[in-house]
Parts: C-alpha cells; sequence; structure tokens
C-alpha cells in the first residue's frame, strides 16, 4: 500500500521528478535556494524538505466524516531548506544554539524573520503563560510548548505547527535535545487559493524538522500524514487528512483515491487524461476571493465539520442504532453500521452500492415544515440538542467543548446529504479512471472527459447548494468555464474562495484560459507572469520527499 512506503530522500533531483525537464527547472529553483540559505545562515543546509500543494479533483468536506477522496497532488510546492545551526560560523547567534531554537526566514520579503524556542515542560508544572495558551489552544497535556495564537496566524505559525510533532514524538524526555535549526522557506502554492497552501506549509516543516533530528528512518507516508495531520490542529483547523495524504502520497500522473474507513488508505488510480482523443488536462482558476479556513472557521468549515457530526448522530438514533451519551460517531460509521456485515463493504464497489441504498435514509434529516419558514431545511440549536437525546451540558460536551462555531440555523439534512451523494460521485469518478485503464487500445473516447466532467459539475452544485462551501464569484468561474468549453468544472479546497478545477481539452487550453480571462473581471488587466499566477494548467505531481544536500 503507497501510505506504508518510508518517506523518499533522494541524493539528485533528476531521481525525484518524473521527466528531465521538470528535474532541470526545479534544479534551478532548488539551487538558488541552498545558495541563498548559506548567504544567511553561514552554512549549507543539510536537507530541502519539499511538499506540494493538491487539488481535489473530486469528493469535497467528506474526508472529515471518513469517506473517501480524489485529489491529485500539483506541481507548485512548498520548499524548506533546513539545517542545524551548530553547523554555522556566520549569522547565528548563541540564542539561536538554545535546546531546539529556530531561526527561520523566508525568501518573500513580506513575511518578516522569527526566531523562536520551545519550552519543556517540566515536572512542577507549567508556567502561567503556558496555561494561559492551553485555555485556546489544543492538545495542553502536550509535553512541549510552542506559542501558537490561532486569533492572529502567521506565517510561522505553520512552522511552529510542523515542529510540534516531532518534539512531542521524539523528545518527551530531557534526556534527548532537539538540535536547534536554521530554516529558509519559498513556496510556489498561492496562499488562500484553496490549493492547500496551509497543508503543504505544514507538510514541509514537520518532514524538515523530522530531517534535521535524523528522526525519518523507518517513518512511513502514512504516519507522515497522519502527524501533518495533528499539526495542523494546531493552527485551529480540524482537517480530516485528505490535503495532507495528497501531498504526501500521491505520485506522478496519477491521482490518489483515499479511504479512511477503517483506516488511512490510499490507491494510485492513472488518469485517463494522456489517452484520451483528445487529451484532457486540469486547470486551476483562482477566485481572488482568499480562502482562509482558520479565520472563518467558525461559520464556515469548522461549523461542517460540527453539522455532520451531529447529523451523524441524530441519523444513527432514528436509524434505532445505540449510542452513549460521549459518542461523536461520524457519518461513515453511522453508515458501516447500517450495513450491518463487513463483507457489504469490502471493496470500493460494493460501499458504492450500499451508499445508494443508503442514501433515502438521509430524509428522516429532513425537518418538518410546520412553523419553519418557506425553504427552511435547517433547525436551531435548541432543535438539534433536542434531535441528539443530549441534555444541554452533554451535548456541549460532546460537540461544542472543543471548537467554536456559529450560526442561527444548523443545516444537518443539507450536510448529510451532500455528504452521501458526494462519496458516491467520487466512486463512480474512480470507476471512470479504472474502466478507461482496463480499456484495449492506445486512445480513449472523448465521451471518458465528458463523464469525469458531469461528475465534476454535479460536485460544484452540491457544494453549492447543500454543503454551501461556494461562493458567488467561485459560481461564475466555475460556470464562466463551462462556457468557455470545460467539459466539467467544480470548486476545489476547503471553499468560499479558492480556486475552481476544470477539465479541458490540452490543445484547447490558449483558448480557454483566454476565454476566462475576457470573462472574469478580476483578470482583465492581468497578463504574462501575472496571469499564468492565477490560471494554470498543472500535471500530477510526485508528493512530499526530502533532498539530502550532503556533498
Amino acid at each position: 500500500m503507497a501510505a506504508e512506503l518510508p518517506i523518499p530522500v533522494f541524493s539528485s533531483l533528476d531521481k525525484a521528478f518524473p521527466d528531465t525537464e521538470t528535474a532541470i527547472a526545479q534544479g534551478l529553483r532548488f539551487n538558488a535556494l541552498i545558495e541563498e540559505y548559506e548567504k544567511r545562515f553561514g552554512h549549507k543546509p543539510t536537507h530541502i524538505a519539499r511538499a506540494p500543494g493538491r487539488v481535489n479533483l473530486i469528493g469535497e468536506h467528506i474526508d472529515y466524516v471518513l469517506f473517501g477522496c480524489f485529489p491529485a497532488a500539483i506541481e507548485r510546492d512548498i520548499l524548506i531548506a533546513c539545517g542545524s545551526s551548530l553547523s554555522g560560523s556566520g549569522t547565528s547567534t548563541p540564542s539561536a544554539h538554545a535546546r531546539g531554537g529556530v531561526k527561520a526566514e523566508n525568501l518573500d520579503p513580506k513575511y518578516k524573520p522569527q526566531h523562536f524556542i520551545p519550552m519543556f515542560k517540566s515536572a512542577t508544572g507549567p508556567s502561567a503563560a503556558e496555561e494561559a495558551d492551553a485555555a485556546t489552544n489544543v492538545h495542553a497535556e502536550a509535553t512541549w510548548h510552542l506559542d501558537i495564537d490561532k486569533r492572529e496566524l502567521r506565517w510561522e505559525s505553520y512552522v511552529k505547527a510542523g515542529y510540534y510533532g516531532v518534539l512531542n514524538h521524539f523528545f518527551s524526555s530531557t534526556s534527548d535535545h532537539p538540535a536547534p535549526v536554521n530554516l529558509l522557506v519559498t513556496g510556489s502554492v498561492p496562499s488562500g487559493s484553496g490549493l492547500s497552501s496551509s497543508a503543504a506549509m505544514v507538510v514541509a516543516s514537520t518532514l524538515a524538522f523530522l530531517a534535521v533530528n535524523n528522526k525519518l528512518g523507518g517513518i512511513t507516508k502514512g504516519e507522515l500524514v497522519e502527524m501533518a495531520m495533528e499539526n495542523e490542529k494546531r493552527v485551529g483547523v480540524n482537517s480530516g487528512g485528505m490535503d495532507q495524504a495528497a501531498s504526501v502520497i500521491c505520485t506522478p500522473h496519477s491521482a490518489i483515491f483515499v479511504d479512511f474507513f477503517p483506516r488511512l488508505s490510499a490507491e494510485p488510480i492513472p488518469l485517463p487524461t494522456p489517452r484520451t482523443v483528445p487529451r484532457g488536462v486540469f486547470v486551476c482558476a483562482n477566485s481572488l476571493v482568499v480562502s482562509d479556513k482558520v479565520v472563518s472557521a467558525k461559520i464556515h468549515y469548522n461549523l461542517r465539520v460540527v453539522e455532520t457530526l451531529v447529523a451523524a448522530r441524530v441519523l444513527a438514533l432514528r436509524l434505532g442504532q445505540s449510542l452513549g451519551p460521549s459518542e461523536r460517531p461520524r457519518l461513515r460509521e453511522v453508515f458501516s453500521r447500517w450495513l450491518g456485515s463487513p463483507g457489504l463493504e469490502s471493496s470500493p464497489e460494493k460501499v458504492k452500492a450500499g451508499l445508494e441504498r443508503f442514501l433515502p435514509e438521509v430524509e428522516r434529516l429532513r425537518p418538518s415544515p410546520e412553523g419553519r419558514k418557506a425553504g427552511e431545511l435547517g433547525v436551531t440549536m435548541k432543535e438539534m440538542i433536542q434531535w441528539s437525546g443530549l441534555s444541554e451540558s452533554q451535548f456541549h460536551e460532546v460537540y461544542l467543548s472543543w471548537v467554536d462555531v456559529e450560526a442561527e440555523y444548523f443545516q444537518l439534512y443539507k450536510r448529510a446529504r451532500h455528504v452521501i451523494t458526494e462519496a458516491i460521485r467520487v466512486l463512480e469518478f474512480r470507476d471512470v479512471c479504472l474502466r478507461a485503464q482496463a480499456a484495449p487500445g492506445d486512445d480513449l473516447p472523448e465521451d471518458t472527459l465528458r463523464t469525469l466532467g458531469a461528475l465534476m459539475d454535479a460536485s460544484h452544485e452540491s457544494c453549492a447548494t447543500l454543503c454551501e462551501s461556494s461562493c458567488a464569484e467561485v459560481d461564475e468561474l466555475a460556470a464562466l468555464a463551462r462556457a468557455s468549453g470545460a467539459y466539467g468544472s467544480r470548486i476545489t479546497g476547503a471553499g468560499w474562495g479558492g480556486c475552481t478545477v476544470s477539465l479541458v481539452a490540452e490543445d484547447k487550453v490558449e483558448e480557454f484560459i483566454a476565454k476566462v480571462k475576457a470573462g472574469y473581471a478580476p483578470y482583465k488587466n492581468l497578463e504574462g507572469e501575472a496571469l499564468r499566477e492565477v490560471i494554470f494548467a498543472t500535471k500530477p505531481s510526485s508528493g512530499a520527499f526530502g533532498e539530502s544536500c550532503y556533498e
């Protein structure tokens, strides 16, 4: 299984990238980063950690309820050059050599240099500052403390988040000290674009701290995914793991079917687009509406997490399933109990058949129209607590004590319907790709692209109307993509801004981009590199890796 493979560490980039052209282009970036690192810190880095962004082709807002999704890593990435500051003789200060001290700099001048030192919690207990931090940060029981203010996140917050997991997994006693570290960061994944720049940053920083401390040995890709998932919670995001899995596990020329139940698994699935006539490519287009899922989490991302969790509990009770007062099942687990037999979910094909039978059960969550304004399918907090079968205090402890959410109406029915229909679409998308892979001959019909595009269109409609994770600008961009010749177009990423991903004929990409530019007002004055930054075709990329810089 792909998740059980070790994290690759390459000694040369021709082994890391799938073709010579890409390896040469990336080599220029890597070498420039190494040279700048040496100028700033007085020594060469020992490693460069690379983690790509990702585009989710289909399967939005269902990973955190344990249903599978279908992402691909993209060519744009985060690079972190790293090395122990003890090896330097140039600009390092004495305080940088403190136990585990970090000096972090960014090639982008708008991100100021940072220096921080983790604090080890002694047996005498945490300091007053640590206790105050524990009131607003997750995992207060951790051995190490780093100051991350989730209410005011900065670029180094994601570096610290990656560091946390390494400290607490490998340095839980005073007998083993983390190395003091110098870091230099650069990246090409647009922030807030829905291409998972935050996950790429956390994966890259986790990988960098593992490498500097010689802790990469024996770490599998799946373990790095789980560590990065846990680390990203430090910045207030209850991620389901799809972003991290794509950034770590993906391979060139393929997407991956990532499943989370009963455990994390990743199945590389070759895309049919290189064999179709015409060939297809995926084009990412940034709406330029910044999607900051941390800042708006309580009304957007984290609210969807809570709505789906409560929907799962209510649906389980209405299906006659027994739940204890502290249980917090997810929809995938409720579905599994409803099936009643492991044999009925022993393959993705059987899961898909089961989901199609299960879909009508979601209607049990539709509220009665009596006493509601026309078209309102949500419930109030009071109703939601009543439906859960819990007391107010029990409900708060199970569903609200660990996360901030805010809403007048909670959309349990709409969110659950989105989850189940989207999970079915993911499995249909996977089926199309596998049937194409098995098809004889070199060429595949254009209908393959049309079928995939139709699934992408249906996914966007569900994201917009049931999950309500889109926005007017993204809806406009997706509609414009279809009118400009895309086989299908959908929002990708956490939502409420960010990017669309569109399936386009390869020989029509330039024409497609020109039409979108002409029709989308924020693009009209963009030319050259500025335009290429916001709309671009991308190939599936390799996942995270380290490059050893030892000569």
